[in-house]
């Protein structure tokens, strides 16, 4: 029970910040066109589409985080491989951003992304494999031999 609820609650969070990071990319990308602004030289139409396409590519990044984690909750099982894969570096991704966020933003933002971080971990550790739970005796019971 507690697995469905950690999977499904980490799938709306996903989906959540999925959708606010691509606002927060849509407004800057339309703030650097409306204005020019530009860094060091730089064009300003390249500036905003690249901040356009990094809030896309973010965007579909979390969702399909979301969607993995959300088949996870719905079939009560572990992961496949390359949904843990995609998992682990959303995790990743977001213990960096919570390091930077402390600095550049405050703790309200810190807790918000290691809360995130911390759904994400339990999403992947709470499903245990099937031949970890049967144990080193096997599914009976029995003692397996063993090559020295």
């Amino acid at each position: 029970m507690l697995r469905r609820l950690v999977a499904g609650l980490a799938a709306i969070v996903l989906v959540a910040e999925a959708a606010v990071l691509v606002l927060v990319h849509l407004v800057l990308g339309r703030t650097t066109e409306n204005q020019s602004m530009s860094i060091a030289g730089s064009d300003p139409d390249v500036m905003s589409k690249a901040t356009y396409a990094l809030g896309a590519g973010m965007g579909a990044f979390l969702l399909l985080c979301a969607v993995f984690a959300a088949v996870a909750a719905i079939r009560d099982r572990r992961p496949g491989r390359f949904a843990r894969i995609l998992i682990v570096a959303a995790a990743v991704t977001h213990g960096v951003l919570g390091i930077l966020t402390v600095v550049l933003v405050g703790w309200a933002a810190f807790a918000t992304m290691m809360l995130i971080l911390c759904l994400l971990v339990l999403t992947l550790l709470l499903y245990e494999d099937r031949a970890e739970q049967a144990g080193p005796a096997g599914p009976a019971g029995e003692l397996k031999p063993t090559n020295p």
